[in-house]
This record gives C-alpha cells, structure tokens and sequence, in this order.
C-alpha cells in the first residue's frame, strides 16, 4: 500500500516544511520585518524591493515597521520566529555593528539568521551648517582640528549609520567632538538646517536635496567613486581622508534554520528584483543602486556581514560607546 502511505504522511511532511512544502512555497504573504520607523531610508528600501520581490514570488509581502532600541526590537522578533520562510528581516549595517555595540541581548545577533542577499549600498555624506568656515574637505578638516571643543556633531543615536560614520570620522581625523543625538536623521537635519549643530554624516537617500538646494554644505561622500546624483561632490579619498569610507548596506535575512530550499528561492526573488527596471529607477532617484547579481546570494552576503562586523569592532571597542 505505498501509495496510502505516502497519502498519510502528507500532511507531517507538508508540517516539517519537507520537500513538497519547499516546492510549492510560498502559498500565502510574507512578513518583512524592518526594524526602524516608517518613512526612513531603509524603510523605503525595503518597500521597493517587497514590491518586486512580490511580484516574482506570486505573494504579497507585507511590510512591518517593528522599531526601537536601535533596530535590535525588529531584529529579535524575526530571530525568535519560526523558520519557516513567511518571516523575513530587512536590516542595514546595524547588523554588523550590534554583536560589538550590545554586550546583552536577547536573541544571537550572527548565529540567529540566514542570510539572504545584500540588497544596496547606499553612500553617506559629510555635511555642515551652510556657513560652516570651510569649502573642502581639507578645510574642514583643519577646523575639526582647530575647534573639536567647539564643535557639535549631530547623529540619531548610538548604532544609527550617522553615529558610526561620525565614529570613523573622528578616528580618521584623530579628534573627538561633541556628539549630540537626536531621535533619528530628520531631527538632526532640521537642527543642521537651523545652524545649532554643526556637522552630521547622513545617507544620499536623505541628503541629495539639501545639498543641490544649497541648504546645508557638502565636504564629501564616503565611496571610492563619486556618485551619480552628486556628481560635483568628491570622494573622502580624493579629499585627502581615504579611510573615511562608510556605506550604508543592507541586506535581507530569514530566521536560523530557515530550509536551504526556501533561502534559495528568497535568494532568486532578491536577485530578479533587484534587476528589475522600476525598482533600479527608483534607487537611483535616492541615489544608490541594487548590488550585483553575485552580491545578493546567501554567500556572498554572509562574506561581507562577517568581514563588516570585523572592520567596525576595533572602531566601537576604541570609541568606549556602548548602547547598553
């Protein structure tokens, strides 16, 4: 009687997410966990890339703004959930920062995910008060020198992309400032705006207009290469500061256990996506672009969070800033 056997055992494979769960996933929406406030950059990464995701998939992937305590809340959530493929993580750099900024938590910040793929690489900038005293980033430099005592640098809170880009800059410059954080990029850009701080690093998905409007000065952007949508402005390197370079990367993970099967087709949707004609549009209206196809594998992805949590955990361990 194989063949009542083998109906019997049907619904324990399907429960085990056996071979045949695996082949006919997904079957309904997905969760996309993103750790962080709606309307922020990574949020509108993440959307851009659920929509076409979604499309490849043939289910809807919702998008769940789970924010707080720098990004570990939404994080955790997805550690803790069942690995099952229909709840994934959306994440930026924070990941391979938190395993040296949190001495406690919850859930294991590396040995808790699959990863997935990368997704993009989005530059940051260097930007003063419009009357800050310096036209490069030479000059400004040499004030940071002359005034750290002086000086205010504005950030949205330990672990954010701009207190870990302000960490590499004050390493690279050999002088500390005074650091003010705020409850995320918007904040501190309006205090920028208004002149009562003076300096800030943010990503090109939220700096690009200020900078064309003249609103806030520009010293650099801390890629190897120029970027599109700012074309005039120079590199940290040709600035005469090439260790000051800091992308915002980000990168979609499942929960640890999560079936080779089901990480696979995660991994093609990703890869599709981010071939797709509108959503590279898109980004580089925000000034980024996808990764390439050989970046957005499970691999690859896993490559680059263990070589990036290695870069910054001298940096953190040196600066003494923890956020527990």
């Amino acid at each position: 009687m194989p063949l009542r056997r083998a109906l019997l055992a049907l619904p324990a494979l399907l429960a085990l997410g056996g071979p045949l769960g695996a082949e006919s996933y997904p079957t309904r929406p997905i969760a996309l966990v993103v750790p962080f406030a709606a309307g922020g950059p990574t949020d509108t990464v993440s959307r851009l890339v659920a929509e076409a995701m979604g499309r490849d998939l043939g289910q809807t992937i919702v998008v769940e703004n789970v924010g707080g305590a720098g990004g570990t809340l939404g994080a955790q959530r997805v550690a803790q959930a069942k690995p099952d493929g229909y709840i994934l993580l959306l994440h930026h750099i924070g990941m391979a920062t938190t395993p040296s900024l949190y001495r406690k938590l919850a859930y294991d910040p590396v040995g808790g995910f699959e990863p997935i793929g990368l997704v993009t690489e989005v530059p940051m900038t260097l930007v003063a008060r419009k009357d800050f005293p310096a036209n490069t980033l030479a000059e400004a430099v040499a004030v940071i020198k002359r005034d750290a005592d002086k000086l205010n640098y504005g950030n949205a809170g330990i672990g954010a992309a701009s207190h870990l880009c302000g960490l590499l800059l004050m390493q690279s410059v050999d002088t500390a400032m005074t650091t003010v954080p705020f409850r995320g990029t918007g904040p501190a850009m309006q205090e920028l705006l208004a002149g009562r701080i003076d300096l800030m690093c943010d990503q090109t998905t939220n700096t690009t207009e200020q900078i064309n409007g003249g609103t806030v000065k520009a010293f650099a952007v801390t890629t190897p290469e120029r970027v599109a949508a700012l074309p005039k402005l120079a590199t940290s390197k040709e600035g005469g500061l090439p260790g000051f370079e800091v992308t915002v990367w980000h990168g979609l993970y499942a929960p640890k256990g999560t079936p080779p099967e089901i990480v696979a087709r995660l991994s093609k949707a990703l890869q599709t996506a981010l071939a797709d004609p509108k959503l590279i549009a898109r980004f580089a209206e925000l000034g980024t672009a996808p990764v390439p196809a050989a970046q957005a594998t499970p691999a690859a992805h896993r490559a680059f969070w263990q070589a990036d949590i290695a870069k910054w955990r001298p940096i953190i361990q040196a600066a003494g800033q923890y956020a527990d």
